[in-house]
């Protein structure tokens, strides 16, 4: 009967070290996941890829969306004007804003000649507008 004790003993110790040795490693899997996903969450939603500046004639500007209103804006960037100054060769930039007096100012300049800052993210959040350019600052062109 002692045998069949010491037996069950070992086979309990050895059942208990494998358990041991899986739930560490369970953990070391989950630790690296949620490390490897709060990197990737941050270089697609919150690391700045690029920033600069656009110039253009800011034509649409709206408050906009069905769950959560964003600003949205539209710039026609033109590389040649015609006789008239009328953009030929035009480029449109789409970009959001999330500043409240931002957009104010944004709002009543429509339709003129705009120099925005902007800072270009890998993606964009439903509640940071759809565009991953976010406007940061604004002045007329001269």
């Amino acid at each position: 009967m002692q045998s069949d004790s010491n037996t069950t003993k070992m086979t309990d110790s050895k059942w208990s070290g494998v358990k041991r040795g899986f739930r560490r490693t369970f953990f070391v899997i989950l630790t690296l996941f949620l490390f490897g996903s709060a990197i990737f969450i941050y270089a697609k939603y919150f690391y700045t890829y690029s920033d600069g500046y656009r110039a253009g004639l800011l034509q649409k500007f709206s408050h906009k969306g069905n769950l959560i209103k964003t600003y949205e804006g539209e710039m026609i960037l033109s590389s040649v004007t015609g006789n008239s100054n009328v953009a030929i060769a035009s480029e449109k930039f789409y970009f959001s804003v999330t500043d409240k007096k931002l957009a104010d100012q944004l709002d009543t300049i429509q339709g003129q000649m705009v120099i925005v800052h902007y800072l270009q993210k890998n993606g964009s959040l439903f509640w940071h507008g759809e565009s991953p350019y976010l406007v940061d600052g604004v002045k007329r062109k001269p």
